[in-house]
């Protein structure tokens, strides 16, 4: 009965520290948990512009991706003009392009951009 109760008594004893080093260890699983979640939030940032951030658009023709870059880099094309909220909306002329989003919640938009006519596209060779 005694060794019974020791094995009871480890058993509980080496769960109650696993739950403790889970939830308390800078490199346990709810600390990488935290991180990994904090860190999927910055990325999804990128690809969320808001009016007057620049962006890159990754397969513009298939499935565009923006990516919010400086305004000031190479890389940017183009710059986030308007959010036409609603479905099926269509930028009007002053645009250059425009990416529709549906989401499954209900909020349909669209985002406008204005090509970035930068010296870095007019002249390639530039440094």
């Amino acid at each position: 009965m005694l060794k019974a109760a020791v094995v009871v008594i480890a058993i509980f004893g080496g769960l109650g520290y696993y739950v403790w080093d889970y939830n308390t260890s800078p490199t346990g699983g709810n600390a990488k948990a935290e991180a990994s979640a904090s860190a999927a939030a910055e990325e999804a940032k990128t690809h969320d512009p808001e009016i007057g951030d620049c962006v890159k658009v990754a397969d513009p023709q298939g499935d565009p991706l923006p990516t919010v870059v400086d305004c000031g880099s190479p890389e940017a094309e183009y710059k986030t003009g308007a959010l036409l909220p609603g479905q099926d909306q269509e930028c009007s002329a002053e645009y250059d392009y425009g990416i529709q989003y549906r989401n499954s919640r209900g909020f349909d938009y669209t985002l406008c951009f204005t090509k970035i006519r930068s010296a870095w596209s007019i002249r390639p060779d530039l440094p």
